[in-house]
Order: C-alpha cells, then structure tokens, then sequence
C-alpha cells in the first residue's frame, strides 16, 4: 500500500526567498519617498547653517544608494519560469 502524502506546509526557502525578494524591491520606491522627504523636515531658521547644500548632498546620496539597492535585489530575483513550489507549479502568479 502506498500513501499519498501531502505538499507540505510550509514553503520551500527558495520560493520563500524569492517572495520576500521581490517584496523589498516593490518598497523601495516608497522607501526612497519616505527618505527623500526628510531633508523637508530639517529647520532651515539659522542663516549661518548651510542647510541647501547639505540636503542636496544627502538627496544625491539617497539616490545612489537606493540604485546600489535596485541592483542587488535586481541581481536575486529570479525568472519566474525558475521558480516552482512542491506541486511543480510556479509561485501565486495567474496562469497566463
């Protein structure tokens, strides 16, 4: 007698990482809202600080390391024809 088990529970960690992967690079773009938007908050009241220069080397700074970011994230991530879960299919994507 053979038993049909069952997929297991859980996820495969390839699957699981490629999933979390690809979560980090859809909240990049609002992480890069969210950072770009402090130099708004700093207080511009003092004359004598040079606080124009400063943000926009912080603005620039941002922008590369959120490239740096894009860039390795974007090397993780899979195809998805790469990926597959126990059942042989490819991930929580709609057939096409």
């Amino acid at each position: 007698m053979s038993r049909n088990t069952p997929p297991p529970i859980f996820l495969q960690r390839a699957g699981y990482r490629q999933r979390r992967i690809r979560d980090a690079a859809k909240l990049l773009p609002f992480l890069g809202m969210i950072l770009w938007a402090i130099p708004l908050a700093w207080v511009h009241g003092d004359a004598t600080t040079d606080v124009g220069t400063a943000g926009l080397i912080y603005v620039f700074v941002v922008w590369v390391v959120l490239i740096a970011l894009t860039a390795f994230l974007g090397s993780r991530i899979r195809a998805d024809g790469d990926q597959t879960d126990a059942s042989g299919q490819g991930g929580d994507e709609a057939p096409r």
